[in-house]
């Protein structure tokens, strides 16, 4: 049997970072994905993500809303009584790997001031002592 789940989409929401009482890391966030239709009508699910330790914490700081991420894991079903007494069942993705596809705003590599190839497809003048060969 397999319970594998990759998502490409969009935070609804920046993830909310909380500790448990044994001080593990979690965050829960929602990933808008976009679903295929047979009009020009654009539709999306909305899939809530829970992650854990490191990946919580990295997921809290350089995530954010509308950002694009990755998402790999497994669909999770949990269920509790709420205060009416009633069963409510909770269908979630627990991330196993998260990559960041876009980053926050203003949030930029220290390097960029170094980079040769930063002209977005300009020439770039490399003279012939910079190549290896």
């Amino acid at each position: 049997m397999i319970n594998r789940v990759i998502l490409i989409g969009r935070l609804t929401r920046k993830p909310e970072l909380r500790y448990t009482s044994s001080g593990l890391a979690t965050t829960q966030f929602t990933l808008a994905v976009d679903r295929p239709t047979s009009g020009d009508k654009k539709e999306a699910d909305f899939i809530p993500v829970v992650t854990w330790r490191k990946t919580a914490e990295a997921c809290a700081n350089y995530l954010d809303k509308g950002l694009l991420a990755a998402v790999e894991g497994r669909i999770q079903v949990r269920s509790y009584d709420n205060n009416e007494g009633k069963r409510v069942y909770v269908t979630e993705v627990v991330a196993d790997n998260v990559r960041f596809l876009e980053r926050k705003a203003g949030e930029g590599r220290s390097s960029q001031g170094n980079d040769p190839f930063r002209n977005e497809g300009k020439p770039t003048d490399i003279g012939d002592e910079d190549l290896p060969f």
